[in-house]
Parts: structure tokens; C-alpha cells; sequence
């Protein structure tokens, strides 16, 4: 899960801030900072969007009148939020392409503003912002709180060397190997976890070997001390397709687990005040899923595995 309460695991990705050319895919009326607004159709990840009259007519009146949506970000959690560069207010991810995406189709601008993660959720409570776009984990506890229209599902995945040299598929191929994770997260439970599966088929535990950073799981992993690095599977992905241009690491998938290992959905969430603008993005989601686009947006960053091809409302479980 991307954000259930921390960002432990991403934070290693800021080394790559250098790379993030790559993603500003986004055309005309991209930015959210005085350029051309993306209420006037955008083209993100090569597709040109345009404004659909019937998703804007369903809009609240109060959005339609104020012609944006306030959108709460936690900039930088790679690949999801991140600066186009270091020391500049513009941004780019994952979400923030996907937040101008549906600003075109619904016909009104997203206004993407920078908040302190614990934040966000008490944000849209007081009514500073009417939605949050920052990879939040959906479950039931913010449900009652605000509501949730999910995009992706994602959990754990395993970054291997480039070409995947030990063969790793799944999980099970970890077992009797030296494995790289960041100390006191999520990864590291689930290895923990997967210890009893090893024993049950007669194989030889994972040797874990813990780090105080990803980014020294990766040292790891480039030197050959290790034959993985498990982290949140966005993480995993954006790193394979930028360290290296590419070149360094690649991507398990296991078709057993497409969105990760333990893997959560996660939402865009919205003020409880407005549920025709819940339905609204929620329309104006679905289409972009319909027509590939999100999908595209995904692919942009590494992640296509993670996106769900249904817009649902509040799926998440504790």
C-alpha cells in the first residue's frame, strides 16, 4: 500500500528527481501554475483529451462556477508526486497527469497545492480543498471521513538486477537467497511473513538483509550483495524504468499478484460535501479507463500493473 500512514519506502527515490523529464508527458495546458489551463484539453501520454459537456454538466454548481477543483498533493512521493525539478514549484507524477486528464474531460482545472501528508485528509474536513490526489491507501477508516474513487491497486514488489539474472518470478524464488529491503516497513514484514512458506517446501529461509534506506538496498543490489530488493511495487517500477535510463534493474511481475504483493487500493479521495463531484470524477475516470488512457498514464511510469480498469467507489477494507 502506497500511503497507509508513511512513505518510508519512497523516499529513497528522490536521487532520481534528474530523471523526471521523462514523464513530462503532458502537453498544452499541463501546469497548474498559471499556464495554460487543462480545462481547455490537454495531451497527456500522447492521447489529446478533450472536454465531455455531459461529465461537466454533473459537476456540483459551486466547482462549475469556481471553474477548479482543489486538489491537496504531498509532493515528493516518486512516482506519484514529484517536482519537474529540484528547487522548482512545478509539478509532475502520476497523479498530478492523471488530476489534468480529468481536469480536460470535466471542463474545469485542477488546481494541484502542496500538503503535508497527515494533513490532507483534515484539509479537506475544513474546506480547503474539495479532493486529495497523493496515492492514498482507501480503507475504512477514511471512509468515514471522506469518500474514495479508486484508480489503482498496489502492494509490494521485488526489484531484481537487469535481465533478472537469478530467475526471480515470485516470492517463493526468494527463499534460500539474500534479499534487500529498508528496515521497519511493510517490505520487511512481508518477507518476514513468507519465511513460514519456505519452511513448508523444504527450502532454505530468505537471508534478509535490512537497510536504514531503500536507496541502500539498491547499492546492495547493484553490487551483487544481495539478488533483490523488495519495496512498494510503484517504487519498484518507476526505479527500473528510470535508474540507468532503464538499464539497471528490472521489474518482477508475478501474474499471481499483478498489483503487488499485499496489495490495497488506492483513491482519489473527496470531500463528503459533494457527491456529484465523487460521481463525477468517477464518470470522467471510467472513460479515461475505457479508452486506455489511464492505462497510458500508468505505463508512463512504469506501473501499468497496478491500474484497475474499474472506477470504483470506497472499495477499500481495513
Amino acid at each position: 500500500m502506497p500511503r497507509a500512514s508513511s512513505r518510508r519506502t519512497a523516499t529513497a527515490l528522490l536521487s532520481l528527481a534528474g530523471l523526471i523529464a521523462l514523464s513530462a508527458c503532458g502537453g498544452e495546458g499541463e501546469s497548474s501554475d498559471g499556464g495554460t489551463s487543462a480545462a481547455d484539453g490537454t495531451t497527456i501520454a500522447g492521447v489529446r483529451i478533450e472536454q465531455d459537456d455531459a461529465l461537466h454538466a454533473a459537476l456540483p454548481t459551486s466547482i462549475r462556477e469556481a471553474g477548479e477543483v482543489r486538489v491537496a498533493t504531498d509532493v515528493p512521493y516518486p512516482p506519484f508526486e514529484m517536482f519537474v525539478q529540484e528547487g522548482d514549484s512545478q509539478l509532475t507524477g502520476l497523479d498530478y497527469d492523471l488530476g489534468q486528464a480529468l481536469a480536460a474531460k470535466l471542463g474545469v482545472d485542477f488546481t494541484f497545492t502542496p500538503q503535508k501528508f497527515d494533513g490532507i485528509v483534515p484539509a479537506i474536513q475544513a474546506g480547503k480543498f474539495d479532493v486529495a490526489m497523493s496515492a492514498i491507501t482507501d480503507t475504512e477508516e477514511r471512509q468515514e471521513v471522506v469518500d474514495f474513487v479508486d484508480y489503482s491497486v498496489s502492494g509490494s514488489g521485488i526489484l531484481v538486477a537487469e535481465g533478472n539474472p537469478e530467475k526471480i518470478r515470485s516470492l517463493d524464488d526468494l527463499c534460500g537467497k539474500k534479499v534487500g529491503v529498508q528496515a521497519a516497513t511493510n517490505q520487511l514484514d512481508l518477507l518476514e511473513g513468507h519465511q513460514s512458506a519456505c519452511e513448508e517446501a523444504g527450502r532454505p529461509e530468505i537471508d534478509i538483509r535490512g537497510y536504514p534506506k531503500d536507496s541502500d538496498a539498491q547499492l546492495a543490489l547493484r553490487s551483487g550483495q544481495v539478488v533483490a530488493d523488495v519495496l512498494t511495487k510503484p517504487a519498484a517500477g518507476w526505479t527500473a524504468k528510470t535508474a540507468d535510463d532503464g538499464k539497471a534493474f528490472d521489474l518482477v511481475e508475478d501474474p499471481a499478484a499483478t498489483g503487488g504483493y499485499n496489495a490495497t487500493p488506492n483513491g482519489i479521495a473527496v470531500t463528503k460535501d459533494l457527491p456529484e463531484l465523487t460521481e463525477a470524477i468517477r464518470l470522467a475516470l471510467q472513460q479515461l479507463m475505457d479508452e486506455g488512457t489511464a492505462e497510458k498514464i500508468f505505463a508512463e511510469y512504469g506501473v501499468a500493473s497496478i491500474a484497475l480498469d474499474e472506477a470504483t467507489v470506497n472499495a477499500g477494507k481495513e
